[in-house]
């Protein structure tokens, strides 16, 4: 039997392959173990990924995104006038490791394919997995293993690492892109999760953050206008320069794991700065040791002490660092082990997961949608069967974790609707795979989420768990664009533009709203369904490992993985995993989407402004694509269209106001105007109203906002009044209320923020708006 197994990590891809019955085998991919997962776009929409792909970075670096799947949150990406769905980038970094594998077994596919993922990824993240290994040719035989299994399959590989039922092993897996950790218990015919956890702000492109401010405060005195042009460059040299510090800066932080001390190359402005262990080991500490305190927290989650476990296994890239190691052994008493190369020990153990242990299968799916298949990793994929999941001991976290995962009960999936028809996925223009596209969830109407596929035939949604609609096929459900489309109304967002995230890790004001955190924080997960992934999965307990119900406070899906704030190193504490929220209102405009408070951080600066003008005609869309002039309050009368009454009401004034507005996002707008008004029992509202100089600054403005504001409960819904329509998103922070509209057609955009705890849940925003602030109301 051939069999494939495939990590595809935030910074590499590794491939084993085992075929003829012959051991298991890394395959190398242009004479390397590991190729980059990174892409560019040729001018033409092709994709180069890989060492190729980082070649070409060179020449434009604004067509080049080195970590697609650390925007798998996100529906597009902008790669120079391209724009790209995620799942096509996904797809070319999964085809070129295909063809590899083609041409080693001479044309002949593998039987089977085994796709790694976090253990934390809920069932949308999951089936964009899919959705692009299909896109690759690897199908139709796919299997899903969660990262912590492969590697604790790995561990038990070894003759001397044997496990036996009831021991559990730890797994702290620090990757380039998140923090990631779990205890697997040893069942009799396999593994299961027990606990699992992470920090998304945490890995080894936080790391190489954290060194590259170290470094720009050594030199950046010599030449700070060099040093801006670096961080926010304006010119392709700019980028290239850009892209060669970041390769610097990376490879300096990789040879302290070997040598005490190194030194960084600079720019011809800059001399070269050299860098020590001891002072990267201070700058990366706090955030190391918020990593080891969650690996503490998780071990007592399974139920277990330190010393129980058979051990502390290290995996990914970043693990090397010595002073993962010298924490984790002085905090809980116990040696990690790390194993050979930490690099290719997941896509190693995916091989070794027992066959009858049975992961997340792809094939038959449709036919037992509604019933929710048990089978034994541990893995749940949210498929409306939430009870089945729940009675099935180790799976508990499916009614909790897939609710993060947007609602593994067939009610939400009623409510959401996340239907779609097919052809509404053309008009969406989510990527040149038209017959894919339903699949994949990229079917919501750009123009018209609300009406055109969100809440259609929620009857069988419910049934079926999500867009079982017989009529469109399995793979119509989670139409997707729950968020995206509803936000943009221009065929889904595009990435930001020229952001320090395509080329890196640079922009030290931006480095959580655009350089490289982008692609989470929207509250709504792009939904990418095939009709191979809506499986309910869980274990048996073994003799002697907890329930996983004895645990119902843990984990919610990946929700708590979808937030990227809390500057590294930094700390701060991470994220703590909040219930999930109630369901929606009864307006059928209105899509609840459930997902963790995350945030640390709410940024309200958005949106639009309008100002006086003379006589009754209200201005044209024409008329906004430019900013023009403003009263003495700072209201341009596109502005004042959005503003409305509340421009004569609230005591308004040109600028943001009290609201934290990021540098990156004044930068993209022209016109700022904020506005206090009276909210319920007296509280203080805060409006600002924000007009760009194009829609696409509006989008990516508005886009940041939303990222920073956090994630929660969330409301969605149209809106229309005084002349305009658009989308809002409302939402509540750790006690912050804030709500994100934009309009349709024009590059205006607005948030309402209201502090303390009377902010109350996302429904009591959406009705302050609708109530209050939406354009037309009194």
């Amino acid at each position: 039997m051939r069999v494939l197994s495939v990590d595809l990590g935030t910074s590499n891809t590794v491939a084993v392959l085992s075929a003829h019955g012959l051991p298991p085998r890394v395959i190398e991919v242009d004479g390397s173990a590991t190729m980059p997962s990174a892409v560019y776009a040729n001018e033409d929409g092709t994709l180069l990924v890989g060492r190729d792909a980082e070649r070409q970075a060179r020449l434009d670096p604004s067509r080049f995104e080195p970590n697609p799947k650390r925007r798998i949150d996100e529906t597009t990406l902008l790669l120079g006038t391209n724009v790209i769905t995620v799942t096509d980038a996904l797809a070319a970094v999964l085809e070129r490791v295909a063809k590899e594998t083609a041409r080693q077994l001479n044309g002949v596919l593998p039987d089977e394919v085994r796709l790694t993922h976090p253990a934390q990824w809920g069932t949308v993240r999951r089936n964009a997995l899919v959705s692009a290994a299909r896109l690759a040719g690897l199908g139709p035989n796919l299997v899903l293993v969660p990262e912590p299994v492969a590697a604790a399959a790995h561990f038990a590989s070894f003759p001397d690492r044997e496990l036996t039922p009831g021991q559990a092993l730890a797994v702290y897996d620090l990757g380039a892109g998140t923090f990631d950790v779990a205890v697997v218990g040893v069942t009799p015919t396999g593994f299961t999760v027990l606990a699992e956890d992470g920090l998304p702000d945490l890995g080894g492109l936080d790391v190489d953050h954290a060194l590259l401010i170290h470094v720009g405060r050594e030199v950046s005195f010599r030449d700070p206008g060099r040093w801006q042009r670096l961080l926010r460059p304006e010119s392709t040299a700019d980028r290239r320069g850009r892209r060669t510090l970041l390769e610097d800066v990376r490879e300096a932080k990789e040879a302290l794991s070997r040598h005490p001390q190194t030194e960084v190359p600079m720019p011809e402005e800059f001399s070269d700065v050299l860098v020590t262990r001891t002072e990267l080991e201070a700058l990366i500490r706090p955030s190391l040791l918020r990593s080891v305190d969650v690996l503490s927290q998780t071990i007592q989650r399974a139920g277990m002490a330190p010393e129980q476990l058979a051990g502390i296994f290290l995996v990914g890239g970043s693990s090397r660092i010595p002073l993962v190691a010298q924490l984790i052994a002085d905090r809980l008493r116990v040696v990690p082990v790390s194993l050979d190369q930490p690099e290719t020990a997941v896509a190693m153990g995916a091989y070794h997961v027992p066959q009858d242990d049975n992961p997340m299968r792809t094939q038959d799916v449709p036919s037992a949608t509604a019933q929710g298949l048990q089978t034994g990793s541990g893995v749940q994929t949210a498929s409306g069967a939430a009870g089945q999941a729940a009675a099935a001991g180790y799976a508990a976290h499916g009614t909790q974790g897939e609710q993060a995962g947007y609602g593994a009960h067939a009610d939400q999936a009623a409510q959401a609707g996340y239907g779609t028809h097919s052809d509404h996925a053309a008009q969406a223009g989510y990527g040149t795979h038209a017959e894919q596209a339903a699949q994949a969830g990229y079917g919501a109407h750009a123009e018209h989420p609300a009406q055109s596929g969100y809440g259609a035939q929620t009857e069988q949604a419910a049934q079926a768990g999500y867009g079982a609609q017989t009529e469109h096929g399995a793979q119509a459900g989670y139409s997707g664009q729950a968020g995206y489309a509803a936000q943009s109304g221009h065929g889904g967002y595009p990435a930001q533009g020229e952001h320090a995230g395509q080329a890196g890790y640079l922009d030290q004001t931006a480095y959580l709203d655009q350089a490289g955190h982008t692609q989470t924080g929207h509250g709504t997960q792009p939904a990418h369904v095939t009709q191979s992934s809506q499986v309910t999965q869980s274990a048996t307990p073994a003799p002697g490992l907890p329930s996983q119900s004895q645990y119902p406070g843990q984990q919610q899906g990946y929700a708590q993985q979808q937030q990227y704030a809390g500057s590294y190193p930094q700390g701060g504490g991470y994220p703590q995993a909040a219930g999930a929220g109630k369901g929606g209102k009864g307006n059928k405009n209105k899509l609840l989407l459930i997902g963790i408070a995350a945030a640390v951080v709410v940024v309200l600066g958005v949106v639009v402004g309008v100002f006086a003008f003379g006589g009754t005609k209200l201005p044209t869309a024409q008329d906004c694509q430019s900013v023009g002039s403003a009263d003495d309050k700072g209201f341009t009368s596109c502005l004042r269209q959005l503003a409305g009454t509340v421009a004569d009401t609230g005591k308004c004034a040109k600028g943001p106001g009290v609201a934290n507005v990021p540098a990156e996002v004044a930068k993209l707008v022209g016109a700022q105007v904020s506005c206090s008004v009276s909210g319920a029992d007296g509280q203080q509202v805060q409006v600002i109203y924000q007009q760009a100089p194009s829609q696409q600054s509006a989008d990516m403005a508005a886009a940041m906002t939303k990222q920073l504001a956090g994630k929660g409960e969330k409301v969605e819904a149209a809106w229309q009044g005084n002349g305009l329509k658009g989308h809002y998103s409302a939402a509540v922070n750790n006690s912050t209320g804030w709500v994100v509209f934009t309009v349709e057609g024009r590059p205006l955009f607005g948030a309402v923020n209201v502090t303390g705890a009377k902010s109350g849940n996302a429904n009591a925003m959406a009705d302050l708006f609708e109530q209050k602030i939406q354009p037309g109301t009194s």
